[in-house]
């Protein structure tokens, strides 16, 4: 156990340093591309018909900018790749956004928004990806943006989540629970996502981070709801584990298949264990740290907070702290969690 515990704090302290200097080199890559749920959201969903939307406080609690949308007390981890990347600014949500910001990126991600369209309807409006996608080729048109820069930006992609969470562990008014089983599921779902990702190779990218999905049965509101209250739910856990086996291998299957093409997968799931997190000086890793009302997910407004938020894994009931953003953000960006390129590689391939 104590070799194992070594080994997790010299890979994050190796992760952080290899950031520095990166950093230290110069903004890496010319744009950058945001495509995601809430886990990625920066404001998208504010002016949206959704109950998913968190412009208002707690949220921001931590961002000198306050509650802009951020599903998180601080900052998410496009913001911290986009510091690493050394951008002088955090890349600005789509809404709201002029097509001249295409030449520096734009974040297209919406709280709630999945791989299929009926995801997380139940909320109200969101963006999904299909959409997202769609969003981004009437600005790049709109700016005429140069197909040999876009071929240079860097694109990250966080979605999924919401196709278990808001669809097939939510049975009403949701049917894919009893259409198909955990394999054949994410056969579905994975079959659409390549779908997807044809349509942003066809647009430009070339420099593609694919986050897989984290331990979604181990967030407070899955341990409530499908745990017993009583720890991780290992049945959605285990839903989730062929999702992440095939997008691995669809991130290879785009690496083979296209020579100019850097694709890459952040493995989310298997760091997320109990002595990695004692490691890194995390304590509190099944309740949130804002105050949540009974049967809700997300913060309720002006309520208090935990004293000490860099030793909660979770914001909310679903949302990761600031502090866990930037772990993330780090380790994918040296290469910790990474496969088969880190995310600095892909800024300088």
């Amino acid at each position: 156990m104590a070799e194992g515990m070594f080994k997790a704090l010299l890979s994050i302290f190796a992760a952080t340093a290899f950031a520095m200097a990166e950093v230290a080199r110069g903004q890496r890559v010319p744009c950058y591309f945001v495509f995601g749920d809430s886990v990625f959201d920066n404001g998208n969903n504010n002016d949206l018909n959704t109950s998913a939307k968190v412009n208002y406080s707690p949220y921001g609690i931590g961002f000198a900018r306050g509650p802009t949308g951020r599903f998180s007390d601080g900052r998410n981890i496009p913001d911290f790749i986009a510091e690493l990347m050394r951008f002088s600014d955090y890349i600005p949500p789509f809404t709201g956004a002029s097509p001249e910001q295409v030449h520096t990126g734009i974040n297209y991600a919406s709280g709630g928004g999945g791989i299929l369209e009926e995801t997380s309807q139940h909320l109200g409006d969101r963006i999904s990806f299909k959409r997202q996608i769609k969003n981004h080729r009437t600005m790049i048109m709109s700016a005429n943006g140069s197909p040999d820069k876009l071929k240079k930006c860097l694109y990250t992609i966080n979605i999924g989540s919401n196709d278990y969470l808001n669809n097939y562990f939510m049975p009403a008014p949701y049917i894919t629970n009893r259409k198909f089983t955990y394999d054949q599921y994410a056969d579905s779902l994975i079959r659409r996502y390549r779908s997807h990702l044809k349509s942003l190779y066809v647009l430009g990218a070339r420099k593609v981070a694919v986050f897989g999905v984290s331990k979604l049965g181990c967030t407070p509101r899955m341990i409530a709801s499908h745990g017993g209250g009583q720890g991780c739910a290992a049945e959605v856990n285990k839903a989730v584990e062929p999702f992440n086996k095939n997008l691995r291998a669809l991130v290879n299957e785009f690496n083979t298949n296209f020579a100019d093409a850097k694709f890459t997968f952040v493995d989310m799931f298997s760091g997320q264990t109990p002595l990695a997190y004692a490691a890194l000086g995390f304590s509190v890793t099944d309740k949130s740290c804002c105050t949540v009302e009974p049967g809700q997910e997300l913060c309720a407004a002006n309520k208090p907070v935990c004293k000490s938020r860099e030793r909660y894994v979770y914001w909310d009931n679903v949302h990761s702290t600031e502090a866990i953003n930037e772990v993330v953000a780090n380790t994918a960006f040296a290469g910790v969690i990474t496969f088969p390129y880190s995310i600095a590689l892909l800024g300088m391939l």
